[in-house]
This record gives structure tokens, sequence and C-alpha cells, in this order.
């Protein structure tokens, strides 16, 4: 293990983080100098933290010496699971800083190191899941650096060190591979630079049109940009503790539905219209599926709720007609299967079947390639085919027939690894929700709430049921709880075995 290269590599980390850090204090400042005094311990505690952070950063860039290799397998498996951890640690201090200098803010959440890095971390996975009672106690400008680590978390930290720092050469490849979310990487370019570039086009390109597209809908410009970032990144803070609900708007709820579902599809299929390559877009299956189950889930819960009783998170209550259904419905379901974690509606109070089929999706998740959580939809897709291609075998033993997703045919290695996927998240969800009810003691915490915290935690989802459901909060928590739901945000994104492998010892050896 070339330790001395990590090391390396995650001081430019540091330094690149500490430049957005920057960015946002440089908007701070600007507020400053208008006249709101507001801004003044935010800024300071901004400005502190780009200081630690550039002075880490440097400091591991130039004190670590060694042999300039390009970056092994287990080199990238460990940088890219560190920079995580790392990242979500400075990226949580200028919370905490701010918490600690403000008078009036001795008993904030973020008076508590914990939370804080809840909060980062919650923001640099996508998850969404916050420890805030009162989100408009934050100051405008850790709001937005709240939303920017939802915004850099999207398509990862390490795409964009990719992106932007060709030092990494050969190396950059086995990193982008390691992070990419889903079972197959391939390839938006066979140059995994220009392809890390290409990503980030795109995504700027969305952002900045959903961004004029919510001005245009009635939002300020300064919930326009926080609620672009959540979105294209299907993370889901708000600047209202009623999120999105609080705006009251058919074409807000309809501007962020539409780019929920552009932000959970593969990003790569983008790159192909592109190119001009529609057909093949429109042919893809994991698309098709993926759309299909936004559609099936919007009928079902919308079926669910018509003319019943619904509460929106401003605690509202009325009966629901049709319009009032399919709008909450929809926009309850692609919020959930996208992984974004928005809501307009309270669908804790909603029935049974609705609930489940919101659970349901909340482990399919976004498609491959996507800035989505979940399990993805071309795994589900799979698992399903494999599964019917086992039962086929049983009665009929001697036809040997290929599983295929499209034209596609999956061989055995993906076979065993999207099996082996689902079983670790299935297992990972039960460990989680136990270790939780342990860590919470004295039967304190009730099984609904253990297991969807578990599932929202682990699938980067944000809110569960019950205790953690749309119109609660995750401060509550004891500090170990927290740490165990941090863990779990990391897994998820990072999609399990790439936090896993750091545990067995052969991976630590030269061998």
């Amino acid at each position: 293990m070339n330790f001395p290269l990590v090391g390396r590599q995650l001081g430019l980390l540091l330094i690149v983080t500490s430049a957005s850090i920057l960015a946002v204090a440089t908007w701070s400042c600007g507020e400053v100098l208008w006249g709101n005094t507001d801004e003044l311990q935010p800024l300071r505690a901004l400005m502190l933290t780009v200081a630690i952070g550039s002075l880490c950063g440097a400091g591991l860039w130039f004190g670590m010496r060694g042999k300039a290799e390009a970056i092994g397998r287990r080199e990238a498996i460990l940088l890219v699971a560190l920079s995580w951890f790392i990242g979500a640690g400075l990226a949580a201090i200028p919370f905490w800083l701010w918490a600690a200098m403000a008078e009036d803010a001795a008993d904030h959440p973020f008076s508590s190191f914990v939370n804080c890095y809840f909060e980062s971390m919650s923001g640099l996975t996508t998850t969404g899941a916050t420890v805030l009672t009162e989100v408009s106690s934050l100051p405008a400008s850790l709001l937005l650096w709240r939303s920017v680590t939802h915004w850099l978390g999207g398509l990862g930290i390490v795409v964009l060190f990719v992106a932007v720092l060709p030092i990494l050469g050969v190396g950059g490849k086995r990193l982008f591979r390691v992070e990419a979310a889903g079972p197959t990487p391939e390839g938006v370019t066979p140059r995994i630079q220009e392809a890390a570039r290409m990503l980030w086009m795109i995504y700027l390109g969305m952002t900045v049109a959903e961004i004029v597209a919510l001005k245009l809908v009635g939002m300020t410009w300064f919930d326009s940009v926080n609620h672009t970032l959540a979105t294209l990144a299907t993370g889901g803070f708000s600047t209202h503790n009623a999120s999105v609900a609080g705006y009251r708007s058919v074409g807000v709820d309809l501007v962020i539905l539409v780019f929920m579902v552009a932000a959970g599809v593969n990003f790569g299929l983008y790159y192909q219209v592109i190119r001009g390559r529609w057909r093949s877009a429109y042919r893809d299956t994991e698309l098709r599926w993926y759309l299909a189950l936004l559609g099936l889930g919007t009928v079902v819960v919308t079926n669910c709720i018509y003319n019943q009783p619904y509460a929106t998170t401003t605690g509202e209550t009325a009966a629901a007609g049709l319009g009032s259904a399919l709008r909450y419905g929809a926009f309850q379901v692609v919020a959930v299967q996208t992984t974004t974690g928005f809501c307009t509606a309270d669908f804790d109070q909603w029935s049974f079947v609705a609930k489940t089929v919101l659970l349901g999706l909340m482990f399919v998740g976004g498609s491959a390639g996507s800035t989505g959580g979940g399990v993805k939809v071309i795994r589900c897709l799979m698992a399903v085919k494999i599964m019917w291609a086992e039962i086929e075998h049983v009665f009929r033993p001697n036809v040997v027939r290929p599983v295929k997703i499209g034209s596609a045919t999956i061989d055995q290695d993906m076979k065993l690894s999207t099996i082996v996927y689902l079983l670790g998240i299935a297992m990972l969800t039960v460990v989680g929700a136990i270790g939780l009810m342990m860590l919470e003691g004295g039967g304190s915490l009730d099984v609904t709430t253990a297991m969807t915290a578990s599932i929202a935690t682990l699938n980067n989802i944000g809110p569960g049921l019950a205790k953690v459901g749309a119109t609660c909060n995750y401060e509550w928590f004891t500090d170990p709880s927290k740490y165990l739901m941090i863990v779990l945000m990391a897994l998820g994104r990072l999609e399990v075995l790439t936090i896993i492998v750091l545990f067995f010892p052969r991976f630590w050896r030269s061998d």
C-alpha cells in the first residue's frame, strides 16, 4: 500500500474542498459589505475552516513524499473511502465553529460536533437527513454551504477531483470506477478525464436551468440556488422546515419534480443524446423500467390517497381530490425513488399500501450512473431476471438460456456481484436497525423507526417513517446512534463493498 501517494491525493482533496468553502465565504463577505451583520460570525467560521483545510491539505501534499507511481486498485479504494470521511469532517467544521462563536447558538444542535459531522456526511452523501429542529436558525451562508455539500457529493467529490486534477493520470480511471454508482460504470467516453469533465458540464448546465426555472415560478434567487443544488444531487436539504410544501406552489412542485426525475436518470444517456444518439438512449432498458416504476408507483399512491384526508408538512389537513392526490402522490413517489427526500405531504399518515409502495421504492432508487441512491433499477431488474432464469432451470434443467438486459448478456461474475450486493444491503439494513435499537437502549426505539432509519440512511434517502418521518428529524438520537448512521450513509454512497474491504486484513497486505 502506497500510503504517501494516498496522503498526497487527500491533501489535494482538502485543498479543493477548501476552495469550495472559500466560494461560499466570498458570498458571505459580500453580504457583510452590504450591511448584513448576521453574516459576521459565519464568515469567520468559514474563513477559519478554509485556513485549516488549506494548511492540512498543503501539509499532506508537501509532507507525504514517495515514489511517483500511478494509483493502484487498493490505493484507489482507500482514497475514495477516506475522501468521504475526511471531506465530511472538513465540511462539518464551519457549522461547529459558528455554534462555538455565536452567543445565541449555545443550545443549537450544531454545538455538538457529532451533529455537525452527521449533517455534513448527510450532505455529501446526498442523504438529506438532518439534525436541525429549526432550519431557519442557520445563517444564510451556512444554509448555502449545507446545500453546496449536496451538489459536490452529487456526482462525487472524487469525480470532480479527477476532472480538475489531471495529475492523477491513469490512476484517475481507477478512482472513477470505484466512485461510479451502479454495477457498470461504463462509459461516457473512453478517456476518463474527458468523461468526468463532460459529466460535470452536463451537471452544471442542468443546475443553471433549474435555478432559472425556479426563479420564474416565484422562488427567490437564494432559495432557487439552494433547492437546485439539493434537487440535482437528489439530496433534499431545504431552507424551510416545511421543505418544498412551504411554498404552496404547484409551479415549484412541478419544476422540482421534473428535475428530480432527470437527476435519477443515468447521466451517460445525456451524453449519448448530446452526441446525437437519441435512439440508444430511448432503447435503454433501465431508463424504461425507471420511468415505468415511477409511473406505476404514482398510480398506486394516487389511488390510495384519493378522497382521503391528507396532511401537508405545513400541518394542513384536507380531503384529497384527484388533482391534489396526483400532485402529492407523484411528488412523493419521485422524491422517494430518486432518494431526493423532499416532502410536500406527511406520507407517514397515508395508508399501509401507500407507505409500503414508498418503502419498496426506497430500496430501488435511481438509475446506475445517476446521482440517486438505493440499489439501482438495473440491479433490481437483473435480480428478477436471474431469479426467473433459476425458476425455469428447476423444471427445464437441460435448457441453457443466457440472462440478458436489453441486448447485453449478464455474465456469471455480474450475476454473483448483483446477488452479493443485494444480500449485503439486506443484511446491513437489519444489522443497522438492530444496532440502533441497542444503542438507544431501554426499548425506547420502535421497530418501524429503527428499520426505516436504517433504510433511509443506508440508501441515502433522508426521511423514513414514524419518528424519522416527513415532519421529523434525527436530532433526538444518541451520539453513538448518529455515528452508526454516519457509517451507514457512507456505506450506501460508496455501495457497501468499498468500505467493507477495509476491514479485511488481506486488503492491507502487499501480496
